[in-house]
Formats: structure tokens, sequence, C-alpha cells
């Protein structure tokens, strides 16, 4: 089925920023089915590995829950190695017939790394300490970015305002945010 068979769930930004003593990962709740917000409220962003990583993922919720279950599988494998386990995924992900059809991006952090897990199974570290996917991701990383770079805020109030803009911008992207935090080794 293509894209233009099925109009296709869409909806979501998930921004990370990595900024003084503190990661987050923060994304709306809205869903939405071609021209028709299914739901306002969905949760996108998740405590993994007993809290110590949090993730956040845009594309079809089935997809990325498996995506989610795997992962944390990896991470009780490699304790407290989320690169590792990360690219081990990545692995399976493009080497799976099932896992290969899954339509979803993921993004992950823990005290030492944020990372982008692609649709095609790419392990991705962004360069600016800022990651954004999803439809009004490219809004979230542009607004991160500047505010990163030219303000004091501190990394939660950084992507509480990129969610923000991304909302105004992206029909597919409302205000209802969850953010996960993690305190960062001094």
């Amino acid at each position: 089925m293509s894209d233009n068979d099925f109009p296709g769930w869409h909806g979501t930004t998930i921004v990370s920023v990595r900024k003084g003593n503190k990661v987050v990962v923060a994304g709306d709740g809205q869903v939405t089915m071609g021209q028709t917000v299914m739901k306002h409220g969905a949760r996108k962003v998740r405590r993994l590995a007993g809290g110590k990583v949090i993730g956040g993922f845009a594309g079809a919720t089935a997809d990325a829950f498996t995506l989610f279950e795997r992962l944390e599988a990896k991470l009780e494998q490699y304790p407290e190695q989320l690169m590792r386990a990360a690219v081990e995924l990545a692995k399976d992900w493009r080497t799976d017939r099932y896992l290969r059809r899954l339509e979803a991006m993921m993004i992950v952090a823990d005290r030492n790394e944020t990372l982008v897990l692609t649709g095609t199974g790419d392990v991705l570290t962004p360069d600016h300490k800022v990651a954004a996917i999803g439809s009004g991701g490219n809004y979230a990383l542009s607004a991160a970015l500047a505010l990163a770079q030219a303000t004091d805020l501190d990394a939660e109030e950084i992507a509480r305002r990129a969610m923000k803009v991304a909302e105004d911008i992206c029909v597919y992207t409302n205000g209802n945010v969850t953010l996960e935090a993690i305190e960062l080794d001094a």
C-alpha cells in the first residue's frame, strides 16, 4: 500500500535538547489520520531502562511501541550502553523482514548521548546537542538551535519553546506536550 492509497497517520514533533546539567526529550500529543485529528493527548515520550533512558517516537504508533520494546530488550542485554543497544537494534531493523517494514523514528537519550534512530535503521548522533523528528521536527530543530545558541535558557525551557514554535506552524503538532528529563553529572 503506498502513501497515496491511504491517508496515513501523521503528526508528531519530538525534540531533544542537551544543555547545562540536563537532557530533555519533549513531544506533542496529536495523532491525525489524513485531515482528521484522532487524538489530542497521545503520550509519545517515555522512560526506558528503569528511567535511565528517555525516548520519543514519530510515526506509526504500533511500530514505535515495537521499537521501544526491542530497544528495551537491547538495553537489558547491554545495560548502560545506549549506543551499543541502539546499534544492535539497528542491525536487527535492517536485517529482519518484519522490522524493515516498521514506519517510525525515535530519539533516545541518556546521561552521555542523544541518538536519532531512523526508519531505515540508521543511528545518528546530532552535531549540536539538539535533535528533532516528525512532521514539525524541522521547525522545532530550528527554534531549539537558535535558542540554545543565543540564550541562557535551560534545556527544558528551550524544548518547550521549540515545541511552541512547531505547534504554531505545523498543523500536525499540538500544544499537549509531554517532557521527560534526565539530570546529567556535574
